[in-house]
């Protein structure tokens, strides 16, 4: 589920890395193994704008226990080295989207209605 880490900013020549979304859970979960398709609709969906990835807590106990995974399925948010978001349990795509869509580079259609600029 995960994709190219960085790309570079050819003026300044600084790299730009897309937030990561981890999604924990095990094969014993039902409602982490309902998730997958939401989960994999929004890699495709947000490619460019984020990467996905999937941690089985049963495999990989010590990344569970690194971001402090209680129960799955859990999502946590990394952007910039930092968990700056989370969700426990089974989760709704809208509720997904919600959580990540703060973190998210504007599109570039989005920027042309505002000119570039930020709205006011």
């Amino acid at each position: 589920m995960s994709g190219r880490t960085a790309r570079s900013d050819r003026g300044g020549g600084t790299v730009v890395r897309r937030p990561l979304l981890v999604f924990f859970s095990t094969w014993r979960s039902g409602s982490a193994r309902r998730m997958d398709s939401l989960l994999a609709h929004l890699a495709r969906k947000e490619r460019s704008r984020l990467r996905v990835t999937q941690v089985d807590v049963e495999r990989r106990p010590e990344i569970a226990k690194r971001f402090k995974v209680r129960r799955v399925p859990t999502l946590v948010l990394i952007k910039g080295k930092r968990a700056v978001a989370r969700l426990e349990g089974r989760a709704k795509a809208a509720e997904i989207e919600q959580m990540v869509g703060p973190h998210l580079e504007k599109r570039e259609a989005d920027r042309g209605k505002t000119g570039g600029r930020e709205p006011s």
